[in-house]
């Protein structure tokens, strides 16, 4: 594996908590800058990665030569702009999830994807866990059966964080932007299909959705989900099949909302679990990055792929009635 020496644009929370310490850890991975408008955010940074330079501005750390790969932890609206800026200036990109605000921008970053001749992805790690891996497996192996019916669930509370960008609509905010994505995502991964019916159900604040609740098909199965950012938090994935169940416990983000288990439900009652406490879903995604993007080797989540889910949320978008 190649050595990538990786820039982040903006010194988020997240990045500095999840992703700045993945590229850290992952093999053939160096976290080389951070850009900012304040040097002093970057010094968390610096902490656990001391070569890592503090740049002001992503523009300059873009013009940077010693930069190979970047990563875009950046408010939802502002994805695209940065990723194809990053295309046009040679790097190699990882934008966090969704890349997009509308199915419409994928043809620009496709194109100046193949243009640049680099990896451009979006940060959907959940597929660099090996429970979903292992969950999409056994769907194909036909462990379930025929899957009949797919259930999935995610949700959080921040109503006291006012100031969040997912609690502002010009932001993206809303929870089927920032969590449906999961929601929706993982069953297309598991599945190989795209959704067809979709209905839905939205209770709106100020322009961007606090509760979603959608049906539709994916294959031949029946599909039902619900995102929210005012409930209890909660997450858990169903696969139910004709000759058993396949039920993910901490299916989005395990070791912060619980241990990840893979649980297969078979006939009489009887129950195999999976349990996978240790896999860091983050460092593998960055591992795989660099793996994909120094040997040409295909990308287990294209922006093709990304494209299906944004389909899915634009047209439930387009469709809900109020809830």
């Amino acid at each position: 594996m190649g050595h990538m020496r990786w820039g982040i644009l903006g010194a988020s929370k997240f990045a500095r908590e999840h992703m700045g310490p993945a590229i850290h850890a992952a093999a053939g991975a160096e976290l080389v800058a951070v850009a900012s408008r304040n040097p002093a955010n970057v010094a968390p940074f610096q902490a656990f990665a001391p070569n890592c330079r503090a740049i002001d501005g992503y523009d300059a750390l873009l013009a940077d030569a010693d930069i190979d790969a970047v990563y875009i932890p950046l408010p939802h609206t502002m994805h695209k702009e940065w990723t194809l800026k990053a295309l046009a200036a040679g790097k190699h990109v990882l934008a966090e999830k969704p890349i997009a605000m509308d199915v419409s921008d994928f043809s620009d970053m496709i194109a100046a994807r193949d243009a640049a001749d680099k990896l451009a992805a979006e940060a959907y790690m959940i597929v660099h866990h090996t429970q979903w891996q292992r969950a999409r497996a056994m769907v194909a192996d036909g462990a379930i059966g025929d899957v009949r019916h797919i259930q999935a669930s995610f949700s959080y509370d921040n109503s006291a964080d006012t100031a969040n960008i997912r609690n502002k609509r010009d932001t993206g905010g809303g929870g089927l932007r920032d969590i449906g994505v999961y929601t929706l995502g993982c069953a297309r991964y598991v599945m190989g299909a795209e959704f067809t019916d979709l209905r839905a159900q939205i209770a709106w604040q100020d322009g961007f959705d606090l509760t979603t609740h959608a049906q539709g098909h994916l294959g031949d199965a029946t599909y039902a989900m619900y995102t929210s950012i005012r409930m209890h938090p909660h997450q858990e994935v169903t696969f139910h099949g004709s000759n058993g169940l396949i039920r993910l416990t901490a299916p989005f983000n395990p070791r912060v909302f619980g241990e990840a288990r893979v649980e297969l439900h078979q006939p009489g009652l009887g129950m195999r679990v999976e349990r996978f406490p240790h896999v860091d879903q983050y460092r593998n995604q960055v591992e795989t990055f660099c793996q994909c993007a120094t040997s040409g080797d295909p990308y287990p989540w294209t922006l093709e792929m990304a494209q299906g889910t944004q389909a899915a949320i634009d047209e439930i978008l387009r469709v809900a009635t109020p809830l």
